[in-house]
């Protein structure tokens, strides 16, 4: 009887884990701030699979994957690498989520960190 409430209860948390997690599955839109101050629009389509994110960033170029995608609660982290030029680079991007919208941060490439706000297409 008790490992039978024990394991129910573990379901329960599991479910409640699960559920816990942000919506970001779909596409979102924002206005980037390039190294020269200039605003450049961003789409990130998103897809969610438990604690995974995958998906693209469309911008400049060509669409680029999404890795080393997380949910974890409201906080989402994912990495995106492109080629400019013969050059790599790669950004690391974490954000909050909080309905149809998210703050976000990027980090890496050149230049400083920039926060930025991404709003769900609608």
């Amino acid at each position: 009887m008790t490992k039978r409430i024990l394991l129910m209860f573990c379901l329960a948390l599991a479910l409640a884990m699960v559920c816990s997690a942000a919506d970001v599955a779909g596409k979102w839109v924002a206005q980037i701030p390039g190294r020269d101050g200039e605003l450049r629009e961003s789409t990130f389509e998103f897809k969610a699979d438990g604690a995974t994110l995958t998906g693209t960033m469309s911008g400049r170029g060509e669409p680029a994957p999404i890795a080393d995608g997380k949910i974890d609660g409201d906080k989402i982290s994912f990495t995106v690498t492109r080629e400019f030029g013969g050059n790599t680079m790669k950004w690391t991007f974490t954000g909050t989520v909080a309905g149809d919208e998210m703050k976000m941060k990027r980090e890496g490439g050149q230049g400083e960190p920039r926060e930025f706000v991404a709003k769900r297409a609608k």
